[in-house]
C-alpha cells in the first residue's frame, strides 16, 4: 500500500515537472507571449501597416533600408542594457543584445552599413519616431499614441 502511494506522489511530481518544463518552453518560444508589454512604432508617415517577423530582423538587422514604398527606413533602438531593448531583442528579433550589437559593429567597422540611431529614454524614442519620416522603433504600450502607428509583426 505504501509502495502504491509513493508512486503515484512520484508520479504526480513528475508531471508538475513535465507541465512547468512545457510552459518555460511555450514562453521561450514566443506562443505563450500574450500579455507582451510593448509595440513596434512606426512613423505616421509610413504607410505599411504589418511586416513579417524575417522583414523586421532585416530591417533591424541593417540590412533592409528601404520600406516597400521605397521610403528610407530610419531605425531607433534604446540602449544595449536597456530592458525593453532586451525584451525586444530577444522576443522580435530572435537575438541578444550583444549579437546584435556585434552585427552593427562588422557593418560599421567594415564600411558596408551603419548601426542604428541608439536613443537614451522611451520618451526620445517617442519623438524621435513622431518626427523623423520613415522612423521605426519600439515603445512600452503605455506611451504610444496616435502621433505613431503601431506596426503589427506576423
Amino acid at each position: 500500500m505504501i509502495t502504491a502511494t509513493k508512486k503515484m506522489a512520484r508520479n504526480g511530481c513528475r508531471l508538475v515537472l513535465l507541465m512547468v518544463l512545457l510552459l518555460g518552453m511555450l514562453s521561450a518560444t514566443g506562443i505563450a507571449r500574450a500579455h507582451e508589454h510593448y509595440e513596434v512604432v512606426t512613423n505616421a508617415n509610413v504607410t505599411t501597416r504589418s511586416l513579417s517577423s524575417n522583414s523586421l530582423r532585416a530591417i533591424f538587422g541593417m540590412r533592409q533600408q528601404t520600406w516597400p514604398d521605397g521610403g528610407a527606413i530610419k531605425v531607433f533602438v534604446l540602449a544595449d542594457d536597456a530592458p525593453l531593448h532586451n525584451s525586444f531583442c530577444k522576443e522580435k528579433l530572435g537575438a541578444f543584445p550583444y549579437q546584435m550589437r556585434q552585427a552593427w559593429d562588422r557593418l560599421v567597422f567594415s564600411g558596408t552599413g551603419q548601426a542604428p540611431t541608439k536613443v537614451s529614454s522611451s520618451e526620445e524614442m517617442f519623438d524621435r519616431v513622431a518626427s523623423t519620416p520613415g522612423a521605426i522603433g519600439y515603445l512600452e504600450k503605455t506611451k504610444i499614441s496616435e502621433r505613431i502607428n503601431v506596426l503589427q509583426v506576423k
